[in-house]
This record gives C-alpha cells, sequence and structure tokens, in this order.
C-alpha cells in the first residue's frame, strides 16, 4: 500500500465525514458512518501483508474538546480507541482545556478522531431534539441541566456498546480471512507507545449524579437503532 493509497483512503473517510457533519448527524447517522469507515480500514489493513503493517510508522492525533471539566463524551472514547485498533489517553492542552490523544497506525488515528466528532456531533443533535420533546418539557426549570447531561451519559454509553458489538463482528470477519489483524496491529503500537516513555496512568472515575429517567431516554435512543453493517471482505 503506497503512501498515495493511504491518502486516497484518508480523502474518502474526510468527505464521508463532511457529508455526515455538515447536515447535521444523528445516532444512526454516526453508527452508519462507523460502519462504512470500518469496511475501508479493513480492506486496506487486509491488502497489507504482516511485514508491511509492522512498517507501518505510528502517530499521534489529537481531538480538542475545549472543556476544562469532565463532559459526556468520556463514556465512549475509550470504545472509539478499542473499535480503531488504538491507544488513548487524555491530557491538557496550554489553555488548560482537556484533549483525547489516539496513538496507532495513521489511519486508525485519522478514523478515531473522525468518529469522536462524528458522535460529538450525533450527541448534541440528538439532545437537541430531546430539549424539544415533551418528556424533556416534563422536567422543572432546575432539573434541566442534570437530565441534559444525563441523556447525553445515557446516549454515549449506548454508543459505546454499539461500537464494542461492531468491533467484535468485524474481529470476527477479519479472522475468517485467516488472519488476525488485532494481534499484528497490537503488537506494532504497543512496540511504539513503548518507544515513548510515557507516564500514564488510570484515573478512577468519579461518582455522577444523574436523572434516571433522562438517562434511559438517551439509552433509548441507541437501543431503538439496529445496526447491520455488513462489514467483511468484499470483492
Amino acid at each position: 500500500m503506497t503512501t498515495a493509497d493511504l491518502d486516497k483512503l484518508t480523502a474518502r473517510i474526510q468527505a464521508l465525514r463532511a457529508k455526515t457533519i455538515d447536515n447535521g448527524c444523528t445516532e444512526e447517522e454516526a453508527l452508519s458512518a462507523a460502519a462504512k469507515v470500518a469496511e475501508l480500514l479493513d480492506r486496506h489493513d487486509l491488502s497489507l501483508s504482516d511485514v508491511e503493517l509492522r512498517a507501518e510508522p505510528c502517530q499521534q492525533l489529537a481531538f480538542e474538546t475545549g472543556r476544562k471539566k469532565r463532559i459526556p463524551l468520556d463514556g465512549c472514547v475509550s470504545a472509539v480507541a478499542e473499535f480503531c485498533d488504538c491507544k488513548i489517553w487524555r491530557e491538557k492542552n496550554g489553555a488548560g482545556a482537556f484533549r483525547y490523544v489516539f496513538f496507532g497506525l495513521r489511519a486508525d488515528v485519522t478514523v478515531a478522531h473522525y468518529l469522536t466528532d462524528l458522535i460529538d456531533s450525533a450527541v448534541r443533535t440528538e439532545l437537541g431534539n430531546f430539549k424539544n420533546s415533551r418528556d424533556y418539557q416534563r422536567f422543572p426549570h432546575k432539573e434541566r441541566h442534570l437530565a441534559n447531561s444525563s441523556f447525553a451519559l445515557g446516549m454515549v454509553a449506548s454508543i459505546a456498546d454499539k461500537l464494542h458489538t461492531l468491533k467484535c463482528a468485524r474481529d470476527d470477519a477479519n479472522r475468517s480471512t485467516g488472519r488476525d489483524l488485532v494481534l499484528v496491529k497490537n503488537s506494532v503500537v504497543e512496540a511504539e507507545l513503548a518507544k515513548l516513555d510515557l507516564k500514564l496512568r488510570t484515573v478512577r472515575s468519579s461518582r455522577r449524579f444523574i436523572s434516571p429517567e433522562a438517562y434511559d431516554a438517551g439509552g433509548a435512543a441507541g437501543e431503538a437503532l439496529a445496526i447491520n453493517p455488513g462489514i467483511g471482505r468484499k470483492g
């Protein structure tokens, strides 16, 4: 796979991103796009030999949140990283705002950044729809901030579950070709990550107060959607 081929793959991903986000993005559209980019990625990876995969350099790509506190998106970025065979950590930029840093093969981190942006857009769109619903109007004004965050948390939890399901289906399909891409790519990423000599630590999540009704509404927005991506190698 040449650099030109990889540039073409990246361009297709960026075109899909623009088409989806520019039109306003629902969760269904986000997950449909995830299935499509997964297919593009798998075609790319399956076209490479193990030697070529091991020769590909790893990169870092940061998604800026623009926030100095935790946001609901925290609840699914690990699932995005898993979906894209990347590593991820959270750090602060020079302005003190959090950002997620994806580390992995070039195409993988490009897709991880794209999906994070897509999910962020989907949450904003669906939250806007929720705010216009009769169920939302029943919340007292003083409880609506909590309802907003609870809906978003429920939604990203649903998306994380679906990405995990989609990832398992992809891996099974790829193994049916006689290769386990995950093992090869993980070995490359782990080796390159070790060279960075980062001092990463796991931070335990603090408890959050939620509105059960709003959280369930966010989860239901995802549960109502069926995923049938048909991921696999096609001729």
